[in-house]
């Protein structure tokens, strides 16, 4: 089996000035990523060409399969799990189980895909008993919290003392009102039983709609020498991301810039992929390809990957051969605010 590994400690982060603090409205981002399959020795990943935007991410693959006779696997999708948090979370068709709208097409043809959705709380599976309460299984749903609202006191004790909700009252301007608010998580996996032919390659492609999360300014650049706890922040950021010191320099002379009139110089974006699924195939991806667009000229982009190359005014991408994913990939562009 061939196993050439890719450093991906190198990066690319592009242009320069930006700044501000980080504010507290920030929209979380769930990770997604590639097809997974039961494992085999026969089917292999001749080439992946990965495209991300905020917009959409595309993929398509190339297998060949080693085998004499036609091998019949199953491949899945798995969603990002999905849980209600305090913050907004960038869902783009939270009302749906395919709340990425995610879609397979192989050699040329749409795949019908099946789904599973799957609850559960404290390790236990409560899918069964949410649906039996009518109560939409994605947390995320505002129908979800209307379900949760007008159950019986029984039913909502029930859930209560089971872990799966927990008391959330607020006064809104009518006094104090009693909510609840899901703690459960939810499973999704789109998946379908695919034949791959004996000595042959079959394309497959699939898209969908990235979760993006977003912040209305960074952290980057700030200038907090005697705060440990933000310059543990600013660190963690700068690996997460791979920011070069060249970049930081600029993000910090453009944050001063920024401060002195009372403005913030960039917000954020954030996108995650989950790269080391690519793994689950037999041996490396033969050629892998990425391409990634940061949406605007005057935007910047800083991602962990080695050999990055700008292919056009917005669109930079590497390439490289045997390659074995290591590490999921973290995408940051960062927009500038008007000047005043």
């Amino acid at each position: 089996m061939r196993r050439a590994l890719l450093s991906t400690c190198l990066a690319l982060s592009l242009l320069a000035l930006t700044g501000a603090a980080r504010a507290n409205d920030t929209t979380a981002a769930l990770e997604a990523g590639g097809l997974v399959f039961v494992p085999n020795d026969e089917v292999e990943m001749r080439s992946e060409d990965l495209f991300i935007s905020e917009k959409e991410v595309r993929v398509s693959y190339i297998f060949h399969s080693n085998a004499e006779k036609d091998t019949t696997v199953l491949v899945a999708f798995p969603m990002p799990d999905v849980r209600y948090l305090e913050q907004d979370v960038a869902v783009p068709n939270p009302g749906s189980p395919n709340f990425l709208d995610f879609a397979t097409v192989v050699d040329g043809k749409p795949v019908e895909t099946k789904v599973e959705l799957r609850v559960t709380a404290f390790g236990l599976d409560r899918t069964q008993l949410l649906t039996d309460l009518k109560v939409p299984l994605n947390p995320l749903s505002p129908d979800t919290l209307k379900a949760l609202d007008a159950l019986p006191e029984d039913k909502q004790q029930t859930l209560l003392e089971l872990g799966l909700v927990r008391r959330d009252d607020y006064d809104v301007g009518k006094g104090m009102e009693r909510h609840f608010a899901p703690l459960w998580t939810l499973r999704t996996t789109f998946y379908w039983m695919q034949t791959f032919p004996a000595k042959k390659d079959l394309k497959v492609e699939h898209r969908y709609k990235p979760s993006v999360g977003t912040s209305v300014g960074t952290i980057l650049g700030s200038e907090m020498k005697g705060e440990p706890d933000y310059v543990n922040l600013i660190k963690a950021q700068r690996d997460k991301y791979c920011v070069e010191p060249a970049l930081m320099a600029s993000l910090q002379k453009a944050t001063r810039e920024a401060q002195k009139q009372d403005r913030m110089a960039y917000s954020e974006a954030f996108i995650g992929y989950v790269l080391k699924t690519g793994a689950n195939w037999y041996g490396p991806i033969g050629d892998f390809t990425l391409t990634i667009d940061k949406g605007a000229p005057d935007y910047l982009l800083s991602f962990c990957g080695t050999g990055a190359k700008k292919i056009g005014p917005t669109t930079f991408q590497m390439k490289a051969k045997d390659f074995w994913p290591q590490n999921d990939l973290e995408i940051l562009i960062l927009k500038p605010y008007p000047k005043k």
